[in-house]
């Protein structure tokens, strides 16, 4: 009997079933079931109190727009074999598994490596496990997540999957932007999901919007403007992640092997994996305790909430005092980057353009347009 897992999702009020054996082994391996213990928004819970979900919900979500998308492509005639969504589906699913403690908070912090790239590590040590627990199988050369990492890395010959992956228009983003407006209540971030989905097509290898999708797609843009200055940039989650920044690189300065990850070490993977917003928290109620009184004073802080002053200004900020309580930094942000693969919009005449050209509401001027603010964190009683 096909075994089979059904997850409710509030997201989109209803249910994921999963029976792929590979993909259901996959969710119970120790890498996967660590996401249940990093905060999809990092610090954003401590502004927005109902953003408490996780990377694994994030990671399941974009599994089952996935599986939607390979759907609807199928059914307009691509070409996608059994074995291809199986690996887009792996792919998707596994895309944020090298993230740190926090999510982005505490990247290159912890460890001087893109999480990308540890995703790629932690994806290829699954497949060699599973390849050693299964030595039975006809062809020993082949792992069961072979696909799912050449489709990962775009090195497989349909890029288009890749794209459902990691483009300006993946799966990832359009959970991301629903996940995050739904348990932070930003309803900005809403976007329409199912349209954009169904109007998803191939085009010359490329994933490419129908005509009939263009309004979404706009929304789409805009809302992750908006989301991006309203809920990943708010001030007061910026003004956190440089507490708990500084605090990371005090405990480091008074002892260099805190939370220390050598990715040139045999053993980095399976120490960076046991790390997760716990044991970050636990740390940090410990150290309010320590003599060093930076450190106390930055831990007591986290702990009760006490977080720094912040103001932004269009021009940089001069004369201020650096130190573990103070300080400036600047924050970019551009809705659609052109150095990217562009979305592109297929007509039903053939004509296939990017959205740049095909749009009336966003323009090159526009989509090239990047805000970029300075801020200046704070004790508050200054």
């Amino acid at each position: 009997m096909t075994k089979r897992k059904i997850i409710n999702d509030p997201v989109y009020d209803g249910f994921l079933s999963i029976d792929d054996p590979v993909i259901l082994q996959v969710i119970e391996h120790p890498y996967f079931q660590r996401q249940r213990r990093i905060k999809q928004l990092g610090l954003t819970y401590l502004v927005y109190p109902g953003a408490m979900h996780t990377r694994f919900s994030h990671m399941l979500g974009a599994l089952n727009l996935m599986k939607r998308a390979l759907d609807v492509l199928k059914l307009k005639g691509v070409e996608i074999t059994d074995e291809e969504c199986r690996g887009a589906k792996l792919a998707i699913l596994l895309h944020d598994l090298g993230h740190g403690p926090f999510s982005h908070t505490s990247e290159r912090v912890l460890v001087d490596v893109p999480h990308e790239e540890i995703t790629l590590l932690m994806m290829q040590r699954i497949n060699e496990e599973m390849c050693e627990r299964d030595r039975s199988g006809a062809n020993e050369a082949s792992g069961p997540l072979d696909m799912a990492i050449a489709i990962f890395s775009n090195t497989y010959y349909k890029h288009f999957l890749h794209q459902l992956v990691s483009s300006q228009l993946d799966m990832d983003r359009l959970d991301y932007l629903g996940r995050d407006s739904f348990f932070t209540g930003v309803s900005e971030g809403i976007v329409g999901t199912d349209r954009i989905i169904s109007m998803l097509n191939v085009h010359d290898d490329e994933l490419v919007i129908d005509e009939k999708g263009i309004y979404s797609v706009e929304k789409f843009i805009i809302s992750r403007r908006l989301m991006y200055w309203q809920v990943y940039m708010h001030k007061t989650v910026i003004a956190a992640d440089q507490l708990l920044l500084n605090i990371l690189r005090r405990a480091r300065e008074l002892d260099p092997t805190v939370f220390h990850f050598d990715p040139s070490l045999p053993d980095f993977l399976d120490e960076f994996a046991e790390i997760d917003d716990d044991d970050i928290m636990v740390a940090v109620k410990h150290w309010q305790h320590s003599d060093d009184e930076i450190l106390s004073t930055l831990c007591r802080n986290m702990v009760n909430r006490r977080l720094p002053a912040i103001r932004f200004s269009n021009e940089p900020f001069t004369d201020v005092q650096t130190s573990y309580f103070e300080g400036t930094g600047k924050l970019a942000n551009r809705s659609y980057d052109f150095n990217d693969q562009e979305i592109k919009v297929l007509y039903k005449d053939g004509r296939c353009l990017p959205i740049s050209q095909a749009s009336d509401q966003l323009d090159r001027h526009f989509l090239e347009k990047q805000v970029t603010k300075y801020y200046h964190f704070y004790p508050k009683q200054i």
